[in-house]
């Protein structure tokens, strides 16, 4: 069982915890932290973004009519990420995960470790961020550890 408490975790997460994610907090299970680390002139933005143990956003979907999308890089402790229809991948520091546009998903902590990402959005031509259902318990609990 991968096991990751928060005083590890705060040794390799270089970028820093952030405030807690409150403008989003109803999309996510659990309490997940937020720190912006940059946004260029074309759109680019670049997220540090914190799970707490189990903690994990609801399914959703980065549309776009072209180009979008979101890049996961993974920097400390040990996470999810799932397509629809698809078998989750067990994510781990260095694991970089392209997520196309128009995918439904989602991605979070594994049960008993903390976990961290540098969320890259991809800009394109009339993106948007679509919530939707969370990620119910059960199907949490099924992915294993």
């Amino acid at each position: 069982m991968i096991q990751m408490n928060k005083q590890e975790f705060d040794q390799l997460n270089v970028f820093g915890l952030g405030q807690p994610n409150d403008a989003f907090k109803e999309y996510f299970s659990g309490q997940s932290y937020l720190n912006m680390l940059a946004k260029t002139d074309n759109g680019i933005s670049f997220a540090n973004v914190t799970f707490e143990p189990g903690c994990r956003n609801n399914w959703h979907i980065h549309k776009a009519k072209s180009g979008g999308g979101q890049v996961l890089i993974c920097i400390a402790g040990y996470g999810y990420y799932q397509e629809e229809g698809k078998e989750v991948q067990k994510l781990s520091p260095g694991d970089i995960v392209v997520i196309p546009a128009n995918v439904k998903h989602f991605h979070g902590a594994q049960p008993n470790s903390w976990f961290s990402h540098i969320a890259v959005e991809v800009p394109g031509d009339e993106v948007e961020n679509v919530w939707l259902e969370p990620v119910s318990d059960e199907e949490y609990s099924e992915l294993g550890e």
